[in-house]
């Protein structure tokens, strides 16, 4: 990948991983990514940031505590957030002193549930995903951990087959099922998604898997058609957790979508557009070039 004047890119890449996951779940996008700038921060709660009790309960304390990581990117930011992570990234893309930056957006399915409030056929949505997050939360609460994992993990299996876990990633899953509560009350707290994602000019790529739960394969679907331009990639035979699972399909498309951001801002720099208009502030009202791609 090369900067806007053919030398080494100086963007960073930013990704974001799920719930009761870590930043090691993108080794391979960074392998992919070959020596280009990429970073993989550890959300609150899990992997290197799982000590202390004090998390964050909204997306903005989320992205407050990221801010050691944010402030180490140079230049403009190509965002990727999954799950929770993707929720993460909505936000740093939409109501962020980072949006400004964000040269290229790339959910996979986002936990955004507020989204889903707006009609009577999504509200069922909605309400199924609330109830999940009250179960695990008082299973917590009441100190049956085993249990909030099975039914956190049986949910997110969708229609797919579980999971099955080795013995430290189930102790792991254990030892940090504390911050579920937190991470529920932070999707569920978010006001104003619909908005926020039709003012979104950036190029985003949106992606789910077929064996996902319904309710995040809605938010996809609807996120597609609120954004403007939106790429759309829907891998059938995929789960939740496809770009862990189908790494080889997602991570390929990822790199594509950065590619054709890099060159938009070549080419409006191209047209008269100062570098720093390039770099396409999510708020901004200017129109941009539309890569989409549908169902397949």
């Amino acid at each position: 990948m090369t900067g806007l004047d053919g030398t080494p890119a100086s963007a960073s890449v930013v990704a974001l991983h799920c719930s009761l996951g870590s930043g090691r779940q993108w080794t391979k996008l960074a392998g992919a990514l070959g020596g280009h700038p990429f970073m993989a921060p550890d959300i609150s709660g899990y992997g290197v940031a799982a000590c202390g009790r004090d998390w964050p309960r909204t997306l903005d304390g989320e992205i407050a505590r990221l801010e050691p990581w944010l402030a180490k990117a140079r230049g403009p930011i190509h965002l990727i957030g999954h799950s929770y992570g993707g929720a993460i990234a909505f936000r740093l893309a939409t109501a962020s002193p980072y949006a400004e930056r964000v040269r290229s957006l790339t959910l996979i399915e986002p936990v955004l549930p507020t989204l889903l409030r707006d009609t009577p056929a999504d509200a069922r949505l909605y309400d199924r995903f609330a109830r999940i997050a009250q179960i695990v939360s008082q299973d917590i609460f009441d100190g049956a951990v085993l249990e909030a994992i099975e039914a956190f993990t049986a949910f997110w299996a969708g229609s797919g087959p579980r999971e099955q876990f080795s013995p430290s990633g189930r102790l792991r899953m254990i030892e940090q099922a504390d911050k579920l509560p937190y991470d529920f009350n932070a999707a569920l707290d978010l006001a104003g998604v619909a908005a926020a994602a039709a003012a979104l000019k950036v190029p985003t790529l949106v992606m789910s898997g077929g064996l996902s739960p319904y309710v995040t394969q809605r938010i996809v679907a609807k996120l597609a058609a609120l954004i403007d331009g939106a790429e759309l990639r829907h891998l059938p035979a995929a789960g939740h957790m496809l770009p862990v699972t189908h790494a080889e399909r997602v991570n390929p498309e990822i790199l594509r979508h950065i590619w054709r951001a890099e060159e938009l801002a070549k080419l409006e720099i191209a047209a008269g557009a100062s570098p720093a208009d390039a770099a396409q502030p999510a708020g901004s009202a200017r129109p941009h070039l539309v890569f989409r791609r549908g169902f397949n």
